[in-house]
Parts: C-alpha cells; sequence; structure tokens
C-alpha cells in the first residue's frame, strides 16, 4: 500500500524505521510537527520523524496545523491508501479521514478504551496499573475512539519509568501497525467498536502536577517519579530551589516525618504521609542528574523539603 505516515517523536520515528525496514509498503510521504526551538540557541530542529524521514529522501509535509488547504490539496494528489498515525499530536480533520481508501490507523499505548489521550501510559503508572498495552484502531473525530483493529498487552516491569516502558511499547506497537496494514491489504481484518464502559482519560503531565506532595504515600511518589520520567520530572523544593527526583522507591525503616529527608552512607530517605520513601536519583537545579546518595553527602544532615 501507498501510506503517509503521520508522527513526531522518537517513539514515532522508531516506528517509521521499523516501517521502512519492512519494505512492504511504500511510504510515500510524512506528516509531522513544524520544526521546533531546542536547546539553548533556540534554534528550529526538525522533528525526529522528519529527521528520518529526510535520511530516506522522503517528502516531508510539516502544516502549522492539519485544517490546513494545502495539506489536503498535497494528499490528495499523493493518493494514499492508508495514514498510519504514532504521537502526531494534532486533530486530523474530518476531511482528511476520509480521503485514504483505508482510513487513518493510529497506534495508541493503551488497551482502549482505558486511557484515551496524550499521557497514557503515565497515567496508567499513576493509576498503579499492573498490564497496559497497545491499541491499532481506525481515526475518527472522537478523542481515540474509534473501532479497533488489533490489541496486544504489556506488563509493566516494578521499578520501570515511562520512558523506559513506551521503548517496549513502541516495539510490540510497530510489531502490531505493520500486522495491521498487511491485514487491511489482504481484506482479512475486521474492526470492532470500543466498549461504551470503561472509559477514562490520560490528558497530557505538566510541570505544575509533577510537584510532590510529600503528604501523600511513598507508594504513590514513587509511582508519581516513574510517570514523570523522562519528561516532566517529578520535582521539590529545598531552601528555594528546585530539586528533580529520577527515580525513587518505596523502603522499610523508621518513618520520618512527611518532607523530612535522612542522607545516609548509601542513600536517603524521605518521610511521607505513609511509609519511607528511598531517593535513587536526582538532579539539583542547574546541575547534572546524580545518585542521591552522593547528593545527600553534600548536604547538612537532615533537612525538609518543601
Amino acid at each position: 500500500m501507498r501510506l503517509v505516515f503521520a508522527g513526531t517523536p522518537l517513539v514515532a520515528a522508531e516506528t517509521l524505521r521499523r516501517l521502512l525496514g519492512a519494505g512492504t509498503h511504500e511510504v510515500v510521504a510524512v506528516l509531522t510537527r513544524p520544526d521546533a526551538p531546542q536547546g539553548r540557541s533556540s534554534r528550529p530542529v526538525p522533528s525526529p520523524v522528519a529527521q528520518v524521514a529526510a535520511e530516506h529522501g522522503i517528502e516531508v509535509l510539516r502544516p502549522a496545523r492539519p485544517a490546513d488547504p494545502q495539506l489536503a490539496s498535497r494528499l490528495a494528489e499523493l493518493a494514499p491508501d492508508c495514514c498510519p498515525v504514532v504521537a502526531y499530536g494534532g486533530l486530523i480533520p474530518k476531511s482528511l479521514l476520509d480521503l485514504p481508501r483505508y482510513g487513518w490507523v493510529n497506534v495508541h499505548f493503551s488497551l482502549l478504551p482505558r486511557w484515551r489521550g496524550a499521557a497514557p501510559v503515565q497515567h496508567a503508572i499513576l493509576a498503579g496499573d499492573e498490564v497496559t498495552g497497545v491499541t491499532v484502531f481506525e481515526l475518527v473525530e472522537g478523542l481515540d475512539a474509534g473501532p479497533v483493529l488489533a490489541t496486544s498487552e504489556y506488563t509493566f516491569g516494578p521499578e520501570e519509568t515511562a520512558g523506559e516502558a513506551l521503548a517496549g511499547l513502541q516495539q510490540l506497537g510497530a510489531a502490531e501497525l505493520l500486522r495491521t496494514l498487511d491485514g487491511l491489504a489482504a481484506g482479512t481484518l475486521t474492526a470492532t467498536p470500543q466498549p461504551a464502559d470503561g472509559i477514562t482519560l490520560a490528558p497530557k503531565l505538566s510541570v505544575a502536577g509533577a510537584r510532590i506532595d510529600w503528604n501523600r504515600s511513598a507508594l504513590e511518589i514513587s509511582r508519581q517519579v516513574r510517570a514523570n520520567n523522562p519528561s516532566p520530572v517529578a520535582w521539590t523544593e529545598l531552601d528555594g530551589h528546585r530539586l528533580r527526583v529520577l527515580l525513587a522507591t518505596p523502603a522499610e525503616g523508621e518513618d520520618l516525618p512527611a518532607g523530612e529527608f535522612r542522607p545516609g552512607k548509601h542513600s536517603v530517605l524521605a518521610g511521607t504521609g505513609d511509609g519511607l520513601l528511598q531517593l535513587v536519583e536526582v538532579q539539583p537545579d542547574g546541575k547534572r542528574p546524580t545518585a542521591a546518595a552522593d547528593w545527600g553527602r553534600g548536604q547538612r544532615g537532615s533537612g525538609r523539603f518543601q
């Protein structure tokens, strides 16, 4: 089939690489978000998907908004049979949804209808889900509401971060996407409507929401840390300076008051509303990530996070 691949971040770029490597379908163009400022220079940088497309000499479409009439015109000229989508980051208008013969098929990193939205993996971790997965479904106008073409389950590791889980889910999703495209081309797939029950929403995580509330339990905070790694990263304050917490795990021992921390020889323990939390990796404001034990040796005894 002739494909126009829609996606933006690294997880989408890796799926595009897998699709190109398979060689069973022709990617005639990619649709991605416009170049965005990055780093201290704030110089616009192409998205990871655009970079992969450039490596393979594939046309890149990057409209400011998907409803741009020029995009519709170019897609009509390209005449794709199907448009696979992985984390594109924009709402595809109805006029474009009806253009390809087999529609737009989206790879979503949850078992729909649970965790519809931009951050399904992160919300699954926050909720303490042990199992999530991948759903390939037909795009419709509603949020992640289209009929399902394929699913596959994924079990979280006990201390797995959102970034680590996304890497595993990307591999699973790429395989399911390839099977789906092959099935559509062969006419062997039938879409199944999503159930009306069990819908939960997964909006994008915010920096403000990543601030640690030390009155919550150690288990809840450890999930918050995992869900916000690698972005936007959980954080707290100490003496007016931000401390990012990249890794942490519940620990055993004598309880401390909520927010109070105690550096030890090999670890830093912090009190919560229920239980102890061991800080494993932190990043002081303006510095590189470091082992929490190394950071703790630079502190003058116990202290309290704000």
